[in-house]
Formats: C-alpha cells, sequence, structure tokens
C-alpha cells in the first residue's frame, strides 16, 4: 500500500502527543527572525493540515499540499471543524504550481527526509524558490542524522491502545544512508474484529550543512540552522533541525 492512504484515517490519533500550537509559534518566529511576516504562506507535506489550520486561524491565507489526497481531505475536514477558510491541494513539492507567489513556505514533520537524493532536495529547493516572493522566507525541519542512524536505525517498536496497535521494524542501508519503515497497522472495525494493514516508508539522512549548500545553490541565503525549536545550534544527539533562508 502507498504510503498515508489508510494511515490518514488513524494519523491524527497516533500523532495525539504532538503541541502542534507551539510548533507552528516556532515556524511564525522562525519566518519572523527572516524579516517576514507572512500574510500568505504555503505548507508542503502539509498532511492532515494541523500546522495549516493554526496559521489560518493566525489571519493567514494557506496553500496547503501533499502528495496524498487521503491527507488532503482530512486536512479540509479539520480546516471546516475549525471554521477556517485553507486551499489544499494535490501537488508534488518538487513542482508546486501555486496561482501567485507566497511570502513564505514551509515544510513540517519530515518532509524533506522524504527526498532521498541531492537531486531530489535541489528540485524540492528550486520549486520552492519559484513559489516565494522575492525576500521570502522559507523555512523546514528534517529528522537530524543522529535519530534516523542511532535511535530509529534498525529498531523495532509497536505500541498498542485500545482502538489501535502497530508494530514498526527500520532496515538502515549504510549505503545510501536511508532507513526504510515497514509498519503494520491493526484497527479496531467492530467488537474484536480488527482491519491489518501495511505501509513502507523511507526517509533519507541529510546532513544540514549540504542542505546549506544546496540552498545556496539554488537561490537562498541568510541559512540559519538550529536545534530542536530553539535558536541555538543543533546538539550532537539532537532529534530534530530546523532551517531557515530567504529567498534572493
Amino acid at each position: 500500500m502507498a504510503a498515508y492512504e489508510a494511515f490518514a484515517d488513524i494519523y491524527d490519533a497516533l500523532m495525539d502527543d504532538v503541541d502542534y500550537d507551539a510548533w507552528a509559534e516556532y515556524y511564525l518566529a522562525l519566518i519572523d527572525r527572516q524579516g517576514v511576516a507572512p500574510r500568505t504562506l504555503c505548507d508542503c507535506a502539509c498532511g492532515t493540515g494541523s500546522l495549516s489550520v493554526r496559521f489560518a486561524e493566525r489571519g493567514i491565507r494557506v496553500t496547503g499540499v501533499d502528495l496524498s489526497g487521503e491527507m488532503l481531505a482530512r486536512a479540509q475536514q479539520k480546516a471546516r471543524r475549525h471554521g477556517v477558510t485553507a486551499m489544499f491541494v494535490k501537488q508534488d513539492m518538487k513542482s508546486l504550481t501555486l496561482p501567485r507567489p507566497v511570502d513564505a513556505l514551509i515544510c513540517g514533520c519530515d518532509g524533506v527526509n522524504y527526498l532521498t537524493d541531492d537531486g531530489q532536495v535541489a528540485a524540492f529547493f528550486k520549486s520552492a524558490r519559484e513559489a516565494i516572493k522575492p525576500g521570502g522566507a522559507l523555512a523546514f525541519d528534517i529528522s537530524s542524522p543522529h535519530k534516523l542512524e542511532k535511535v530509529l536505525g534498525n529498531g523495532f517498536f509497536g505500541e498498542e491502545r485500545d482502538d489501535v496497535a502497530y508494530l514498526w521494524s527500520n532496515r538502515f542501508d549504510e549505503d545510501s544512508r536511508t532507513v526504510t519503515m515497514d509498519l503494520t497497522f491493526f484497527v479496531r472495525e467492530k467488537g474484536e474484529l480488527y482491519r491489518r494493514f501495511t505501509e513502507v516508508h523511507t526517509q533519507k539522512v541529510h546532513e544540514p550543512e549540504r542542505l546549506r549548500e544546496l540552498l545556496a545553490e539554488n537561490g537562498f541565503a541568510d541559512i540559519h540552522i538550529f536545534g530542536d525549536r530553539t535558536f541555538a545550534a543543533p546538539a550532537p544527539e539532537e532529534a530534530r533541525v530546523h532551517i531557515a533562508a530567504t529567498r534572493e
């Protein structure tokens, strides 16, 4: 099964420990540090729209972009529940086509890790540059090399809840520096009957300094690399790294 199809039904339930309010505020602070007060924003790899909705609640005109139609359908439902307007579009972030350039573009929650080589990353940065107004901001995060290699790596994880359980087995490839994640889900349907489905996800280890180089090569300047929701350099065992840049 392709990634984020059936998973869309349970994604928000499994992400219920994420403080999206704080994450959205941090992204706005990152963008502000780049000298941008966004009135328009593109949320790439927006998933079920948890960040998109929070930006829209702050009066920003938001376009959410994702490859998964199933995730986007839930994002649209979420926007309606929150009483906000946002546009959600099925697009590849490596080839964005927006109606008009935006003040800021973000890509949260590992979106860039799903780009598995420098060529794909460069395509995203080039596409993002065309989608952002001159002087606008790009901000994104990645799971750090330490997290993907040492924490997730070849690990095995699992969790059982009242209505859903999952098994998560990882394989780290030293040559490609990618982690292949085999996920098996069991979702309660009725009584003791469970529906089982599987997904495979692949994430790439990206070195922050290499991303800095690719940003500079594709029209970005004033590039800053921070730790997990801080404004300090990443610590050696940082799990998440945030990067912000300005479109030249």
